[in-house]
Order: C-alpha cells, then sequence, then structure tokens
C-alpha cells in the first residue's frame, strides 16, 4: 500500500504540473495544495480501511448529500470523471430527450457540483483508488451503469426495465392488468387513460369522450337548477352567435339533447350488466355519427358557451336518476367535472414539457395526429382531467410524496412519511387551459411570476411541506383526513401500481431505487395517482426541498447500507408498506444441455412368440400378389432360408416372427452420447417464464 501511495502522490504532482503548465487544469501553480506527510498518512489509513471493507463509492451528478453521508461511513469515492462518464452512455445529448430515463425523469443534470475541497484530500483519495472495484453506484441515470457487468456484491441504485410503471404509456396499460393480482379498480385511484396511436384504444377514447359529454350535460342541468354556478362561464351573446355560426350542424332542442343523453347512460349500463349481447349492430339503439356531431355541437354551445336553455325543471328528476345510477358504476364520475377537459401528454418528454389541456375533440385528434412518429409509436397519451379538485386558498396543488424499493421479489416497498405540495401560479380555473394554471410541475411554474390575484397564503416559492398543509386542513375541521384517507391511498395505489409490473422488472439482488409519484387531491381527499418518475430531482430549489430533499437521501441511506449491517438499524422516516412472500425460481441450468448414456452389454430377451395358430399381422401397402408356389406349400430353397434367418439373430427390432422361423432372436440396444444445442436466447426466455 505504501508503494500505491507514493506512486499516486507522484502521479498526482505529475498532473497537477501538467495541468498548471497547460492551462487546461482547474489549479494553476500558484494555488497548489501543499500535500503534508500527516494529510497523506490520513489518506492512506482511510483508503487502506476502505478497501479492506469494501467501501468504494462512485456518485454521478449533484448529490452532495450521498457523498457526505458515505464520507461519514467510512466511504472512499472513486470519482466518475467527465471522459469516464461519457463512456457509460448509451445515448448522447441529442437523443436525451427521447431516451427512456428522460421520458419519467425529473432531474436531467449530469453536471457535478463544485466541492470544497481546498487541501485535495478527496481528490488524491480517489486517486489511490482509482483501480479497486467500486461497491456503490449513485447515478442520475439508468443507462450510466451497465448492470449486466456488475458482480454480485455490488450495489447500485437503479433496476433496469423501469418503463413499465415510469413512464406514462407503461403506467397506462399495466396498470389494467390490476385485476390479475388484486381485486382493486385502478378507476378508483388512476384517471383513466388511453393510448391515441392505438387504434382500438383510439376508439375507446372517443366512446368516452361522448359518454362524458353526455354525464356533462346532465350535471349541468342539475346543478343549474341548484344553482352552482362555479364552473360556468359567462359569454356575452355575440360569442354565443359566433360558435353557433362555426357549429356545423343545426344545434339540438334541449329535451332532444335530453333524450340522447339519458339513451347513451343507459346504453352504457346495459353493456356493463351485459344485457347488449343479443342486440344486433343493425338494432343498436347508438346514435348514427350525423347525430353524434349535432349533438356535441349543441353541447358545446350550452355548457362551454352558455348558451340560455329552455326551462328545464322537468328534467332534473330524470337526470338526477341517471346520474345515481351511472355513480354507483363509474368512480370518477365526480371528478370529471361539466366541460369534459382531457390532458394529452407526448409519453416521451419528461418535466410538463408538450402536456397540454383540451375540450374539443377534433382539437385533441389534430394535436395527436400532428406527430405522426409519436402515433406510431403510440406514445401519445390522453388522460381525463381532474376538473374538480382539492384546493388551498382557490390554487390548485398536486403532492410529491417518494417511495423507495429495495427488492421485486419478494417485492418491498417502503413510503416516506414526510412529502411536499407544488402550487400553481395563478388561481384555479376553467376559463382558461393554461399551463399556469393547471401543471404544478416546479419545472414550468418556476419561471412564472405569481398573480396579484392568489390568495396571500401561498408561498412565492408555491411549496408547502406536509406539515403546512396538515394545519390548513386542522383549520378546515379536516384533520384526520390526513391519516384516514389520504395516506392509506397513497399507498395502495403505489402498491398496486408495483404489482401490475412485478414481472416484466428484473429483480437483481444489491439494487435499490428512490421514486418520485406524483398525486392529485379530489375535493373528497382522495388521492389520485398522475405518474411515477425516477431520479425524483433533489435540488434544494426552496426551504421545504432543501430539508426533505436532504432527508429523503439520508434516510435512503439508512434502509439500504445500514440495515445490511443491523436488521434493528433507524431507517428514518422510510416506513416499509409492503413486503411480499418470495417466489422460488428455478436454477438456471445454462445453456448447452448434454445427455450422456453407456450401452447396455446385457442383451433382452423378446417375448414369446404367439402360437402358431395366429398369423403375422398384415401391413397395408407392403402385401404382394400371392405367389402359387407358396400357396401350395412348397418349401424355400435351402440357401434363401439360410440368410433370412442370419438376418434375423442380427435385427434390433422386429415385429412377431412366423412360427415356422427360428425362435427368439436376441435383441441389442445401443444408446449414443447426445449434446442438444439450445437457442442463444434461452436465458431470456428463461427468466422470462418464471
Amino acid at each position: 500500500m505504501d508503494q500505491v501511495v507514493t506512486a499516486s502522490v507522484h502521479q498526482y504532482n505529475q498532473d497537477e504540473t501538467k495541468s498548471s503548465q497547460t492551462g487546461k487544469g482547474q489549479r494553476n501553480f500558484v494555488n497548489l495544495p501543499v500535500l503534508h506527510p500527516e494529510r497523506l498518512k490520513t489518506a492512506k489509513v482511510l483508503v487502506e480501511k476502505a478497501v479492506k471493507m469494501h467501501k468504494v463509492f462512485s456518485v454521478q451528478g449533484p448529490y452532495p448529500v450521498i457523498r457526505e453521508a458515505l464520507r461519514a461511513r467510512g466511504w472512499v469515492e472513486q470519482r466518475m470523471h467527465r471522459s469516464n462518464h461519457c463512456a457509460h452512455q448509451c445515448h448522447n445529448n441529442d437523443s436525451r430527450a427521447t431516451s427512456v430515463d428522460a421520458a419519467d425523469s425529473d432531474d436531467n443534470s449530469d453536471d457535478v457540483e463544485e466541492e470544497q475541497d481546498p487541501d485535495g484530500l478527496y481528490d488524491l483519495m480517489s486517486r489511490l483508488v482509482r483501480k479497486e472495484i467500486v461497491y456503490f453506484y449513485w447515478t442520475n441515470r439508468r443507462d450510466a451503469i451497465n448492470t449486466n457487468n456488475l458482480q454480485k456484491e455490488q450495489i447500485t441504485n437503479h433496476f433496469a426495465k423501469a418503463g413499465s410503471f415510469t413512464t406514462k404509456v407503461g403506467l397506462c396499460v399495466n396498470l389494467r392488468n390490476l385485476h390479475w393480482f388484486d381485486s382493486a379498480d385502478p378507476d378508483t385511484f388512476f384517471p383513466r387513460c388511453y393510448r391515441l396511436g392505438a387504434q382500438d384504444e383510439k376508439h375507446a377514447f372517443i366512446e368516452d369522450y361522448r359518454r362524458t359529454a353526455c354525464t356533462s350535460l346532465l350535471k349541468y342541468i342539475v346543478e343549474k337548477e341548484h344553482g352552482v354556478q362555479g364552473e360556468r362561464r359567462s359569454h356575452n351573446i355575440a360569442s354565443i352567435d359566433d360558435q353557433r355560426k362555426q357549429s356545423k350542424s343545426k344545434p339540438m332542442v334541449l329535451s332532444q339533447m335530453i333524450d340522447c343523453a339519458l339513451k347513451v347512460c343507459q346504453e352504457f349500463l346495459e353493456s356493463l350488466e351485459h344485457r347488449d349481447i343479443d342486440i344486433s349492430l343493425d338494432t343498436a339503439q347508438t346514435l348514427t355519427k350525423e347525430e353524434w356531431a349535432k349533438f356535441i355541437d349543441s353541447y358545446y354551445l350550452v355548457v362551454h358557451g352558455g348558451a340560455e336553455l329552455e326551462n328545464s325543471d322537468h328534467f332534473v328528476k330524470c337526470c338526477k336518476t341517471m346520474l345515481q345510477r351511472m355513480r354507483q358504476v363509474s368512480p370518477q364520475l365526480d371528478i370529471d367535472g361539466m366541460h369534459n377537459i382531457w390532458i394529452i401528454k407526448p409519453g416521451a418528454k419528461s418535466r410538463g414539457r408538450g402536456i397540454k389541456c383540451a375540450k374539443h375533440l377534433d382539437h385533441i385528434l389534430r394535436l395527436v395526429n400532428s406527430d405522426t412518429t409519436l402515433m406510431k409509436e403510440s406514445k401519445w397519451v390522453v388522460q381525463k382531467y381532474l376538473e374538480r379538485p382539492f384546493l388551498v386558498h382557490g390554487t390548485k396543488f398536486d403532492v410529491r410524496q417518494w417511495f423507495l424499493v429495495t427488492d421485486w421479489n419478494p417485492l418491498t416497498v417502503w413510503f416516506y412519511k414526510k412529502c411536499y405540495l407544488r402550487f400553481s401560479t395563478q388561481p384555479y380555473s376553467l376559463d382558461t387551459l393554461d399551463s399556469s394554471v393547471h401543471l404544478c410541475n416546479n419545472s414550468i411554474q418556476k419561471h412564472l411570476r405569481p398573480s396579484q390575484q392568489r390568495h396571500r397564503g401561498i408561498p412565492a416559492d408555491n411549496m408547502w411541506s406536509d406539515d403546512q398543509f396538515r394545519t390548513f386542513l386542522s383549520n378546515q375541521g379536516q384533520e384526520d383526513q390526513w391519516e384516514t384517507v389520504v395516506v392509506p391511498g397513497m399507498k395502495k395505489a403505489i402498491i398496486h401500481a408495483l404489482q401490475t409490473t412485478q414481472d416484466l422488472m428484473e429483480s437483481r439482488k444489491n439494487t435499490f431505487e428512490l421514486y418520485g409519484a406524483d398525486f392529485m387531491l379530489g375535493r373528497d381527499l382522495r388521492p389520485w395517482l398522475i405518474e411515477i418518475n425516477v431520479s425524483p430531482t433533489m435540488a434544494p430549489s426552496t426551504h421545504v426541498t432543501a430539508r426533505l430533499c436532504a432527508a429523503v437521501q439520508e434516510d435512503t441511506l439508512r434502509v439500504v447500507l445500514d440495515r445490511r449491517i443491523d436488521r434493528t438499524a433507524n431507517s428514518g422516516d422510510f416506513e416499509l408498506i409492503y413486503r411480499q412472500a418470495a417466489v422460488e425460481v428455478p436454477q438456471y441450468v445454462g445453456v448447452n444441455l448434454l445427455v450422456e448414456g453407456f450401452k447396455i452389454k446385457q442383451p433382452c430377451p423378446l417375448p414369446p412368440l404367439r402360437s402358431s395358430g395366429l398369423s403375422a399381422p398384415k401391413h397395408r401397402g407392403l402385401v404382394k400378389e400371392k405367389d402359387p408356389a407358396v400357396e401350395k406349400g412348397k418349401p424355400l430353397p435351402k440357401v434363401l432360408l439360410k440368410n433370412a434367418t442370419t438376418q434375423l439373430k442380427t435385427m434390433r427390432c422386429s415385429a412377431p416372427l412366423p412360427h415356422h422361423l427360428p425362435p427368439e432372436p436376441t435383441v441389442t440396444l445401443h444408446i449414443e452420447t447426445l449434446t442438444f444445442h439450445l437457442p442463444s436466447d434461452y436465458k431470456q426466455v428463461h427468466s422470462l417464464s418464471h
């Protein structure tokens, strides 16, 4: 070790001298640190101990908390220099926006922060372990490390193939399979979602949009009767006339609209009860394309345009009755609102980029058809927008909730007890669909100035901790709702999302991953899962995130490192909420299958011959014309008889022998050595089957 230290110090001095001469280094000759003998001795002791205990780590990205926490535990960093980092990358900067990690991550920074190392101790220790094996990797990108090249003892903070639930498309598709894993209904915690690139889902979305327009009209009639005006838009007569001029068909009268809406809802209820299977397509009472166009145009004028209606008092009762029936089978009826707003998300972008809200069907379809690449790859996702969220001082917000997965077999999930809220900069309103009102991503809102009309109780940095929100609920008389409704709902949604993708994940031991789930709360405080992010941002953007992000990183190391040594170690604010029973996986036997055997030396006798009264069986296609000489019983020549007898003695298998041939010849079985070569993709097929 002394020779390694001496050589490393010599190389360190050469590198620093070269940097000062070329001017390309970060240090110059004037401010080169002085390496005292005592400092070298300290570095040697720390490095020796770390190498002996397999405590060499590498961090890529701005994670000073992780570095400090590992060093406090006796770990030494092998710095991932920029050149080495680039060698690990699978995509360049131009393709980063379309990679899987970029699509599901909200931490896209690859720059390492300027570290305070005035005496050069950390730099020297890093050089001393530059050829040692790294036993702990923490990166902000999954493709920075190839897990197939890692040894069993090496730890990394990313699982492979997490796109099955951390992408918008993956979460949309896999939650539909929840009924195979649990009795829960995804419609109770995940807003219904469709891939517009798939034709069958595109048609399903159009049907859903039309049906939602029908229920929205029924709500409008009922709430108008009860004087609910909070979501109505005020338009002057001119704007209504303009909409009527733009309409392609003549608007329907109210009675016709309600009849159509009730008929569509009734047919939907019958389809759920399977009472429509005996109805032929010719006699089905669905609306024609022209009738739908007329209904949707009239719906726009009434609900969106605020057109005046005829007296609708006698329609209220039947509308109420139908909505009550629909509410029993549609868990999302309360969050749908009346404006039929949907949110369109390009699956290949993150941090709110490209996300738009729309309420006109033709606008939604035109928007997604404009990008043929995303349509071809089925990456356009349209999801029902929560029109009636829980508001704080009239402002929309979402909740960032962390959770940690330490194993996929058995599935082990840790839930963080702390979270934070992200507010929009504008008061909530459906008069505009601008992102400043409806998207709460900090990457979007931090560039906007808070509105003067927003309540003064919302902080300028647009963030609250969960403690501040609980105080707000307490002032509203809903303090118990946090522990009885919000937290249990978030836990169940996370567990269900992971259950549906467990079989698609590559379960590697000594691997963990921290995720960030985004939730919205309905008016009843029920949480709705919006998306799950890999590599959630840990930037201390506000005083709230500066405290909570540092705590969650420290507690993550407590779970994945401290508990490896002591199972009773403190896990911080992480709570184990799910641990599945382990599923045994058959041992992999390799690619080549070899079967060996030996020749059986002892002959086995044939079964006894049948009696002479039984004739040998005849085989079709082999029977020749009868020989008259043989038919008369003329004996065969002796030469032919001798040859036939010799052949029968050497036969391995034979049909039952005629009674006039020599009895009981012996049969010898030969077993040769066989080698079966399986296809090269056997390992992949084998792992998927289990």
